[in-house]
């Protein structure tokens, strides 16, 4: 099924709302996902779920379209066969082993009984559970779950994958393993919607991602992007050279720079009002700017920098300045949730 090649995208939603009662989970998004690992982030109530409840045919929107391959997905059965979801929550026949519910998801893809149980295996291989999958699944650990969920969300081959939390409750040697996985499905050029509340996972397979609010879609693309419309939040950069105190001077002088600090000498013994090696601490207004400037000023005072570091670009700070400025309230850090919302 991944063969099919269409122009129109693989995931697009047109104006998509979606209301349970009085309540709105999704509220007038339009998106589009390209092939690849795109990481869908959001706090408590965000509705993510809902999202990718819509994307998977499970729920019908009240307003717009959902399509895969350009195709309605609730309506078009065809559209669905595209589409390999592995949801938060377990749903299993807890009678049954790993093997026989990942081969029983492939028959009920409409697959011939010999080739589902060679395509079951080919997957539990793939997820690491070929050598436990002969055990019944109520006696599974949560770990081993998980990976018969993304077992039978790859079976038939799906050229769309939604993975909702699909890293929850997986040690950390099983998680690097997975993420291998979801590396090299994106270089099949699959295309993976990942649901996940460990942001330092996903920045660690993409630099895509959707960032939602109260069922809204604040911002889509790459983190670097999405940080550059942040103009009113000053970037703090870091940057490690040997001659501090004159660069920092030079670097005062620059249109994007809102502020500069200096850190801690390198040396104990530095004499006060000495220029040895430390750090300079940048505030930047546009971080485009100031890093086109920055190599010119760095060979204008004669220093040698040694390391460069964006403190606040990772995806956590990026979403926080988000929830912030949309008047969602404050983010420290914490109330993310794995997809139960929405």
């Amino acid at each position: 099924m991944s063969s099919m090649t269409p122009a129109a995208p693989p995931i697009s939603l047109r104006g998509v709302s979606k209301w349970y009662g009085p309540v709105i989970g999704v509220n007038g998004v339009t998106l589009e996902v390209e092939p690849g690992i795109t990481g869908l982030l959001g706090p408590n109530g965000a509705g993510k779920t809902t999202l990718m409840k819509l994307i998977t045919g499970q729920l019908r929107p009240s307003v717009g379209e959902a399509l895969v391959f350009g195709r309605s997905v609730w309506s078009r059965p065809d559209a669905r066969r595209h589409v390999g979801f592995s949801p938060e929550v377990d749903a299993f026949h807890e009678e049954m082993t790993g093997r026989e519910f990942v081969t029983a998801m492939a028959r009920l893809s409409g697959i011939p009984r010999r080739e589902a149980r060679r395509r079951a295996e080919g997957a539990l291989e793939r997820t690491g559970m070929l050598d436990r999958c002969d055990k019944r699944l109520r006696a599974c650990s949560k770990g081993m779950r998980q990976r018969i969920k993304i077992s039978q969300a790859l079976v038939h081959d799906p050229a769309v994958l939604v993975l909702d939390e699909p890293l929850s409750g997986i040690d950390p040697p099983g998680r690097i393993e997975l993420m291998g996985l979801l590396r090299d499905l994106a270089g099949e050029r699959k295309t993976i919607l990942l649901s996940t509340h460990i942001l330092h996972e996903v920045e660690a397979v993409t630099e895509r991602i959707v960032l939602m609010a109260r069922g809204r879609v604040l911002a889509a693309g790459y983190v670097g992007q999405i940080r550059e419309l942040l103009a009113e939040h000053p970037l703090t950069v870091r940057i490690a050279c040997d001659r501090r105190r004159v660069l920092a001077a030079a670097l005062v002088g620059l249109e994007s720079v809102a502020g500069v600090a200096l850190g801690a000498p390198a040396s104990a013994g530095e004499p006060e009002g000495g220029d040895g090696p430390g750090d300079v601490v940048v505030k930047v207004r546009r971080a485009g700017d100031f890093f086109r400037r920055l190599p010119s000023v760095v060979l204008e005072q004669g220093a040698e920098v040694e390391r460069v570091e964006a403190l606040d670009a990772s995806v956590e700070a990026v979403f926080g300045y988000l929830v912030s400025g949309a008047g969602y309230g404050g983010y420290g850090g914490h109330g993310w949730d794995g997809g139960s919302s929405g």
